[in-house]
């Protein structure tokens, strides 16, 4: 018999906080090492709803020198965006890659990203349990 896993939802505010620094807690969380009964081959983690993702910050010169790379599988299909250009672009995806970089590679990865909610702004309709 299944036990039901309860899964609450915690809140993080990326306003002033650094990128890894907060990856790392939130990858936790998702994973659920932060729970008593933890065990590597159960998904047991809760829900992270993360905000005001425009306002992160990153450490020494990482907004010039950190570059992230797409290759679209053409000869000279590759494609390069500075981590400034990508948070003006799209915010989200900047916490989402180093979330997803920071999670164990296996086949549980894919459910828990799923679990990462990511807001550009303050504004947000899910019932917090738990803020950071």
């Amino acid at each position: 018999m299944k036990k039901a896993i309860q899964r609450k939802y915690h809140l993080f505010d990326a306003e002033g906080k650094i990128l890894g620094r907060l990856s790392t807690e939130i990858a936790q969380i998702l994973r659920g090492k932060c729970k008593v009964g933890f065990t590597l081959n159960i998904d047991g983690g809760d829900f992270v709803v993360v905000i005001n993702a425009d306002k992160v910050g990153v450490t020494g010169n990482k907004m010039e020198g950190k570059i992230y790379y797409r290759f679209s599988g053409y000869p000279g299909g590759i494609t390069a965006t500075k981590l400034k250009d990508q948070i003006k672009k799209d915010s989200r995806k900047v916490i989402q890659q180093a979330v997803y970089g920071m999670l164990s590679k296996n086949k549980i990865r894919n459910r828990m990203m799923t679990r990462l909610l990511i807001y550009k702004d303050a504004e947000h309709k899910h019932k917090i349990n738990v803020t950071h």
